[in-house]
């Protein structure tokens, strides 16, 4: 072989090989571009800053793809317009009764947990004392009386100035000034019902020495309630004295009590910008207890076609906002938000019922984007169309490869 075929020989072989690295280069580059593809368009969502609904996320499909989302059905629904709250039992009237004076407990007159009459004689202490300061102060009440009327016979008969007979007077009004005090003390050492109710359990028994001013029994009034609770302030317009509210008792399951809204607190809470409401109840048969949690339900009136979505469906930001879907395109709008129940909310501007709206993926969406709408809200599709998409994006790819494979053979084999 001369030196000039040895040339020639030589640079048939470094251009076949520059083919052959090329094809394989552009076969791997083609196998890249399929595999973008068909990625789902939610592999690598992208978080979008609150706010920012109308600008492209970093981390959404290519250009032309559908991204994925889930959407609901905007419904039209007949629901009471309520407000709930939880509250707390207490009872109509409700003391703890001491003694005003210190003495020994000389006599019980109930049984605890029953039922007393207002006036009912309940704890005796001992008053031996408060008695004889009584009778005593009994005994110069009658000494004076009898020397006031004395003297006015003798002044009668002008046997005593008038002076005399003033003095007889004080002195008699001081000693009837007396046996009222007596009487007061020895009431002290009687403590009786300030009302009709329940007693509670005695901390005391007979002989034992009370301080003044010491715990005895505890006496409710449970035949009405009261009911405690917070309402919001936003609904302070709407409340009003004489309002029908229902009250629920984990500890009475299934059947509710009938309360009536009794009064306002004048002040807002500052805290909680809240407002304390008090409800009276009609407790006769006994059934609820002081202390007791209850849910209450305030009905103000039914509502009729309510547009109501999904709270998830909520855009936050400066204004609530919701993303609509119609024609394969998501398009943002601004709402204005009403009552809000169980995972829903009401929507009282901006929407109509039956429009989609997206539940889920709205963070990697941009005003006009093309969506693909799945999971259980998706409207029904033919399955040629739903796959239409993935097909096509299938497709383009495998042409691609296989036109780039089959190139590669032809010039390999024609070298």
């Amino acid at each position: 072989m001369t030196h000039r075929s040895a040339l020639t020989y030589t640079a048939m072989n470094n251009k076949r090989f520059g083919i052959i690295a090329l094809s394989i280069a552009g076969l791997v580059g083609l196998g890249y571009i399929a595999y973008q593809a068909n990625r789902a368009p939610s592999a690598a969502p992208a978080v979008a800053a609150p706010g920012g609904a109308g600008k492209p996320g970093a981390g959404g499909p290519p250009a032309g793809f559908p991204t994925a989302v889930e959407v609901a059905a905007v419904k039209a629904v007949d629901f009471a317009d309520e407000v709930t709250a939880v509250g707390t039992l207490k009872s109509n009237e409700s003391v703890v009764l001491r003694p005003e004076t210190a003495g020994r407990v000389a006599g019980i007159g109930f049984r605890d947990g029953t039922m007393v009459a207002k006036g009912a004689l309940l704890v005796t202490l001992d008053a031996a004392i408060q008695e004889a300061e009584l009778a005593q102060a009994q005994a110069n009440l009658s000494l004076a009386k009898s020397t006031f009327q004395r003297n006015q016979e003798l002044l009668g008969k002008k046997f005593i100035s008038q002076q005399a007979l003033d003095g007889s007077a004080a002195t008699l009004g001081v000693q009837e000034a007396a046996v009222q005090l007596a009487e007061a003390k020895l009431a002290r050492t009687r403590i009786k019902a300030p009302f009709s109710g329940v007693v509670g359990l005695r901390n005391v028994s007979v002989g034992d020495f009370v301080k003044e001013g010491a715990d005895l029994i505890n006496i409710e009034d449970i035949a009405s309630l009261r009911v405690d609770f917070r309402l919001p302030e936003t609904t302070l317009g709407r409340l009003a004295k004489g309002q029908q509210i229902e009250v629920n008792s984990d500890a009475v399951p299934g059947r509710p009590f009938k309360a009536v809204l009794d009064a306002l607190d004048p002040q807002i809470d500052p805290n909680g910008r809240s407002v304390a409401a008090r409800a009276r109840l009609d407790n006769a048969g006994g059934a609820l207890r002081p202390g007791m949690f209850v849910r209450v339900r305030l009905v103000f009136g039914q509502r009729q076609g309510a547009l109501m979505v999904p709270e998830q469906a909520i855009v936050p930001g400066a204004q609530p906002a919701v993303f609509v879907v119609a024609d394969g395109k998501a398009t943002l709008k601004k709402v204005k938000l009403g009552s809000r129940r169980t995972g829903e909310v009401e929507v009282s501007e901006g929407l109509s019922a039956g429009q989609l709206v997206v539940t889920a993926g709205q963070m990697k969406l941009r005003e006009g984007a093309n969506v693909r709408p799945v999971g259980a809200g998706a409207p029904a599709q033919p399955a040629a169309m739903a796959g239409t998409g993935m097909a096509a994006m299938q497709g383009a790819g495998g042409m691609s490869g296989m036109a780039g494979m089959d190139g590669m053979a032809g010039m390999v084999a024609g070298k």
